[in-house]
C-alpha cells in the first residue's frame, strides 16, 4: 500500500497543508473537501486509490492544518479558496487531473473546471452540489436568509452550525448504522472550528454563500458539452444536499452515472468500500 505524505505548500503567502499519495507520473485526482471537515475526510479513502493514483487532497485555507488568518486579514470567499487551490496544483504542476468534490468542495472545483475544463479528466460528486434541485430548504432557509442581510437578526441562525450539536447532526444524519461514525471525526472539526476567530471566518463563507449558484448555468453548459465523464455517489437521506441534487447531473452529463447510497452527508464515515467502489470501477473506465 502506498504512504500517504503530510505536506504544506506555500501559495500566495499562505501555508496550504495537503495529504498526497501514489506515483506522481500515474493519473491525478484532486481530493476536495467540504464543511466543517478538511482532507481528514478522506484519510482512509486515499490509501484505496494511491496503488493506481496520484491523489492530492489539500486543506482549504481556514480549514484544518492549512493557515487560517482572521476574517479581516484575508477576504474569505469561494473565488479566494479557488485561487488558492488552482496555485497549489500549478506550484504542484498538475494540469490534469480529476476532481472528487464534497460540499464547499464543489464550488470550488467548479471554479477550477470552468476556468480550465481542458485540465479536468472526469468529476465525481459526493454531497457535491451543482443544481437548485439539491438544496434542502429547511437546512439553507437560514443561511439564505443570513447571506441576503447579514446582522443581528439572522446571524443567529447560522451560528448555530458550529456549534456540537450541528457538527455531530452532519455526521448521524441519515446513517442506519450511527455507530458506524466514529466521534472522532467531530471532535476534530470542532477543535478547529473553535480555533479563536474561526468563528468569523465561517460566517464570511457563509456569506459568501450566495455567489455559487448562479454559476451553475455556466457548469451546467460545461457538463452538456460531453468533455467531463460525471460519478455522482450521494446519500440518500442527506439532509443537507438531497438526492435530487445527484439526479440532476443526468439531465446534463451525457452517460453520467448516478448512485444513491442508503447513509447521509458524509458517506465515507459509513459507506467506505461502497463509495470506493463505485469510485475504482468509474476511474477505470473514464481514466484507462
Amino acid at each position: 500500500m502506498s504512504a500517504v505524505h503530510h505536506r504544506t505548500a506555500v501559495v500566495d503567502g499562505h501555508e496550504i497543508f495537503y495529504r498526497e499519495a501514489g506515483r506522481a507520473d500515474a493519473p491525478t485526482i484532486v481530493l476536495l473537501h467540504g464543511y466543517p471537515s478538511s482532507s481528514f475526510m478522506f484519510r482512509e479513502l486515499i490509501p484505496l486509490l494511491a496503488d493506481d493514483y496520484h491523489v492530492v487532497a489539500p486543506d482549504h485555507l481556514g480549514f484544518g492544518c492549512s493557515d487560517a488568518p482572521s476574517a479581516e486579514e484575508f477576504d474569505y470567499t469561494f473565488d479566494a479558496l479557488a485561487g488558492l487551490t488552482s496555485g497549489l496544483l500549478d506550484l504542484l504542476g498538475l494540469d490534469r487531473y480529476a476532481l472528487y468534490v464534497h460540499d464547499y468542495g464543489a464550488p470550488v472545483g467548479w471554479r477550477l473546471a470552468l476556468a480550465h475544463p481542458e485540465r479536468v479528466t472526469a468529476v465525481v460528486t459526493q454531497s457535491g452540489n451543482g443544481y437548485e434541485d439539491g438544496f434542502v430548504e429547511s437546512f439553507w432557509a437560514d443561511l439564505w436568509a443570513y447571506a441576503a442581510d447579514p446582522g443581528p437578526a439572522t446571524e443567529p441562525g447560522v451560528r448555530a452550525a458550529l456549534g456540537a450539536d450541528a457538527v455531530r447532526w452532519q455526521y448521524l444524519h441519515g446513517v442506519p448504522d450511527p455507530s458506524l461514525v466514529s466521534p472522532d471525526t467531530w471532535e476534530h472539526d470542532l477543535a478547529l472550528l473553535s480555533r479563536e476567530g474561526n468563528d468569523r471566518v465561517q460566517l464570511a463563507l457563509f456569506r459568501d454563500y450566495a455567489t455559487n449558484p448562479p454559476l451553475y448555468p455556466r457548469l451546467h453548459e460545461l457538463l452538456r458539452t460531453g468533455m467531463i465523464p460525471v460519478l455522482a455517489v450521494w446519500g440518500r437521506d442527506d439532509e443537507i444536499f438531497g438526492p435530487a441534487g445527484a439526479e440532476a447531473f443526468a439531465r446534463d452529463a451525457p452517460d453520467a452515472e448516478v448512485h444513491l447510497v442508503d447513509g447521509g452527508h458524509f458517506l465515507l464515515e459509513s459507506h467506505l468500500d461502497v463509495v470506493a467502489g463505485y469510485l475504482r470501477r468509474f476511474l477505470r473506465r473514464v481514466l484507462s
